[in-house]
């Protein structure tokens, strides 16, 4: 990924990071950086230039966004800045969660985090992938790429929320499984089927977010939900544009092309059915404002459990079930 790095003001500085396609707004925003070290070191009033360009920033933003390539929205959702699993869960919850660990056979996969959380006082059981903030960070939560025992942990606690009637939310976020000769020997497979076939049958309400990468059964472990929702810059398919290019072309150089042919944009999926709906983004994608995007995650979950927990558990896996057999089907 192409990353572009400037010093950006807040109340602490902090390393801005600007992916390609944002060039025009990494410059922009430099010259307003000078301008107001100007001001800072000088008794120059710089308020109309200032004003300029953050007017001239916010219309630049604005037109680049408004029309993203699928492989620019690929790259928006690997955003290191991009808020993942954890965050959202702590700002859902205002940090009112329990993590709980282990899938009581093998271990804790620290790349599937779960847990109960408060939403406005009602318990909901968060699970989801969790990459890292930071090198360290990524290793040890394996880039976000869960081994059998992670889809595992991630069933164990949706059957304790069942026990307990309390409804699931899932945030998916992932490369893929881990791809591993360990995990294989451990059942990867299995264990992602496993959850397919027990997600389907749950009694309880299930909500699925992809808020990143959506990538093969890797998403589609924890992903069999009565809504499932895509932010509007991330993407769900059966393989990444990389893979599906080197396979194709023997080469990651028509990423591109392979980005737009496999339709794995939010757009493309609701087109075609196979998501219940998109949530959409602040202008610059969802590191641009936590608050914003928290906030809009936070309702959506909150709607659709309202319409969800009003039908019986029977309504519920009759719909799930018609839902995603459904998919696929095509009637001449």
């Amino acid at each position: 990924m192409d990353l572009i790095r400037i010093f950006a003001r807040s109340k602490r500085w902090n390393m801005a990071i600007y992916l390609d396609f944002e060039e025009p707004i990494a410059k922009l925003q430099e010259q307003l950086e000078k301008a107001r070290q100007i001001a800072e070191n000088s008794e120059v009033d710089v308020s109309t230039t200032t004003d300029a360009l953050e007017a001239k920033i916010k219309e630049t933003k604005k037109a680049i966004f408004s029309r993203l390539t699928p492989w620019q929205r690929v790259q928006l959702s690997r955003h290191p800045d991009r808020p993942y699993t954890l965050s959202y869960i702590q700002a859902i919850t205002n940090n009112q969660f329990i993590e709980m660990h282990g899938d009581r056979t093998v271990g804790d996969d620290k790349a599937m985090v779960g847990g109960f959380g408060l939403l406005d006082g009602h318990s909901v059981m968060f699970i989801g992938q969790q990459k890292g903030i930071n090198t360290k960070m990524r290793q040890y939560r394996n880039f976000g790429m869960a081994n059998p025992e992670g889809y595992r942990k991630a069933l164990r606690l949706m059957r304790l929320a069942e026990k307990f009637n309390k409804p699931v939310v899932t945030l998916i976020d992932t490369p893929g499984a881990f791809p591993g000769l360990e995990a294989e020997e451990r059942g990867q497979g299995e264990a992602i089927a496993r959850n397919l076939y027990e997600m389907m049958r749950l009694k309880v309400p299930v909500i699925c977010i992809v808020i990143g990468e959506g990538a093969s059964g890797g998403a589609l472990g924890i992903g069999i939900g009565d809504r499932v929702l895509m932010l509007e810059n991330t993407w769900y398919s059966v393989i990444s544009p990389e893979s599906c290019s080197s396979i194709l072309w023997r080469s990651w150089d028509n990423k591109e092309v392979a980005a737009s042919a496999l339709k794995l944009t939010a757009s493309d999926m609701l087109k075609n059915k196979l998501i219940d709906g998109i949530l959409k983004e602040p202008v610059g994608g969802a590191h641009s404002d936590y608050k914003a995007i928290f906030a809009t995650v936070k309702r959506e979950i909150k709607k659709h459990l309202k319409v969800l927990n009003a039908l019986t558990p029977q309504e519920r896996i009759d719909q799930r079930i018609e839902k995603f057999c459904a998919m696929g089907v095509v009637n001449e």
